[in-house]
C-alpha cells in the first residue's frame, strides 16, 4: 500500500500548454519539492487520532479536540485534499484528463481495497476477543453485534461502505471524496473559485435540505460527505493557487487577531463543557445559537476553527524551517509520508489498547504506557515503510519510478 495521498514524482515535469492568466488559476512549486508541513501535521493527525479512539487518558488532554471545536479529523481530510489536488492537477495538465482520472480511480480502489482488508481484520480481532474472553460487550461496544447476527447481509453492506465497526468512518469518508475529485479538478483548473463556491453551495445545501447519506443498519454516515467535501475541496483550491492568492490576507494583523480571539472564544466555550462551575458565564443566547456543535455535518463552528489554526500555523511555521529536519520530529514525519498504512495500523493498535486497559489493567499509567508504546508501534511502522523505500529504489530506473508515490506534495 502507498500513502494515503499519492505524491509527485520528484522528475521534470512534462512539457504542457500555457494556462490562460486569470485571477484563479492553478499553479504549481517546481515538481520534485517536498512539502514537510504536510507530513508533520497529517502525522500528526493521525497520532492524535489514535489517542482520541482510545479510552480518556493522559494523553487525550494534549489532543486538540478539547481545547477548542474542531480536532485530527479537518487537518487529516483538508491535507488529504491539498496533496490529491496538488499531485493529480499535476498530472491532469501534463497527461490530460482521461489519464489523470484513470489514476484518481485506481487510487479510490486501492483505498478501498485497503478498508476491506482493514474491516476484515478488525472484524477479526474484535470476534477472537470477545469469544476467547467471553464478554459479548466488546462486539456491542465496537459495533460489529449486527454481522454476529446476519454476517452474510452485513458483509454486502460493509462492501457498500455502509456498514462500519466503532473507528472506521474516515476511509469511507475519503473513498467518496476521492471518487469525485477528477470532475472537481478539471473544473478548478478552469475556474478555481467558482468550484469552491459551488462546494460552498453544496455545503448550505446539506444544511438546508438535510442531505445524508444512509448507515446500516441504521443512522447515517459519522462524516457526512455532502457536508465534508467542503474542506476537501478548499484543500484542493489551497493547492491549486488559492493559498497564494490568500497570502496577504493570511499576513494581515487584522487576520492574526480576529483567529486568536476565535481560538480564546472556543477554548473558554470547552472549558465550560469540563468545568461546570463556569457553566453559568456562558449567555444563554449564546448557546441557543451554538449547540449542538455538529461533527457529522461539518458544523461551521468546527470548519471556522480550523481555519484559524491553520492560518496561524501558516503565519508561524514556515516551510523552510529547520526544525521540520528534526530527528525529534522525524517519527512524525514519516508517519504523515505512510498515512494509509498508518491509519489502519493505527485503528487496529486502538482496539488492542481498548482490550489491554479492559482486562489487564486501566490505570492512569497503564492507560500512559499504552498510548505511548502504540504511537512507537506506529513510528517504527513507518520507519519500516520508509527503510524499504530507500532500499527498493536502488533496484533500478523501474523501482524509482514507483518509489516516487512515496513523495509528499508540495504547497
Amino acid at each position: 500500500m502507498t500513502s494515503i495521498a499519492e505524491p509527485i514524482a520528484a522528475e521534470p515535469a512534462r512539457t504542457s500548454e500555457p494556462v490562460k492568466h486569470r485571477a484563479d488559476a492553478v499553479s504549481f512549486p517546481v515538481a520534485g519539492e517536498r512539502e514537510l508541513r504536510l507530513d508533520l501535521f497529517r502525522g500528526l493527525a493521525l497520532w492524535l487520532i489514535f489517542i482520541d479512539h482510545l479510552p480518556p487518558n493522559i494523553l487525550t488532554w494534549f489532543t486538540i479536540r478539547n481545547y477548542g471545536f474542531s480536532d485530527a479529523t479537518e487537518i487529516f481530510i483538508f491535507i488529504s485534499g491539498y496533496t490529491a489536488a496538488f499531485v493529480y492537477g499535476r498530472a491532469m495538465l501534463e497527461q490530460g484528463t482521461v489519464v489523470a482520472s484513470a489514476r484518481i480511480l485506481k487510487r479510490v480502489w486501492q483505498i478501498y481495497v485497503a478498508h476491506v482488508f482493514l474491516f476484515t481484520i478488525f472484524l477479526a480481532e474484535i470476534s477472537y476477543v470477545a469469544t476467547h474472553f467471553e464478554n459479548p460487550l466488546y462486539s456491542e461496544e465496537m459495533g460489529i453485534l449486527d454481522f454476529l447476527k446476519q454476517p452474510d447481509v452485513t458483509i454486502v453492506q460493509a462492501l457498500l461502505l455502509k456498514f462500519r465497526p466503532v473507528n472506521m468512518d474516515v476511509l469511507p469518508l475519503y473513498i467518496v471524496l476521492m471518487l469525485f475529485l477528477p470532475p472537481i479538478l478539471w473544473l478548478m483548473q478552469r475556474r478555481a473559485d467558482l468550484t469552491l463556491a459551488l462546494s460552498v453551495v453544496l455545503y448550505a445545501l446539506t444544511w438546508e435540505f438535510d442531505l445524508y447519506l444512509s448507515a446500516y443498519p441504521n443512522g447515517v454516515w459519522a462524516f457526512n460527505p455532502f457536508a465534508w467535501q467542503l474542506l476537501f475541496v478548499f484543500g484542493a483550491w489551497c493547492a491549486l493557487g488559492g493559498a497564494r492568492r490568500m497570502s496577504r490576507i493570511l499576513s494581515s494583523q487584522v487576520t492574526l487577531w480576529i483567529c486568536v480571539a476565535y481560538l480564546l472564544a472556543a477554548f473558554w466555550v470547552t472549558l465550560t463543557w469540563y468545568i461546570p462551575q463556569i457553566h453559568h458565564l456562558l449567555p444563554r443566547f449564546i448557546e441557543r445559537w451554538m449547540y449542538p456543535i455538529n461533527k457529522t455535518d461539518l458544523d461551521v463552528l468546527r470548519f471556522a476553527h480550523f481555519l484559524a489554526l491553520a492560518a496561524i500555523t501558516v503565519r508561524f511555521l514556515k516551510k523552510d524551517w529547520p526544525g521540520l529536519k528534526s530527528r525529534w520530529l522525524r517519527p512524525m514525519v514519516l508517519c504523515g509520508q505512510h498515512s494509509l498504512e498508518i491509519f489502519c495500523i493505527g485503528v487496529f493498535l486502538a482496539f488492542a489498547g481498548h482490550f489491554v486497559l479492559a482486562e489487564v489493567a486501566g490505570g492512569p499509567w497503564m492507560h500512559l504506557m499504552v498510548s505511548i508504546l502504540g504511537i512507537v508501534i506506529m513510528s517504527g511502522a513507518a520507519w519500516v515503510f520508509s527503510w524499504y523505500k530507500h532500499v527498493a529504489g536502488k533496484g533500478g530506473k523501474r523501482a524509482k519510478s514507483a518509489d516516487a508515490d512515496f513523495a509528499g506534495g508540495g504547497a
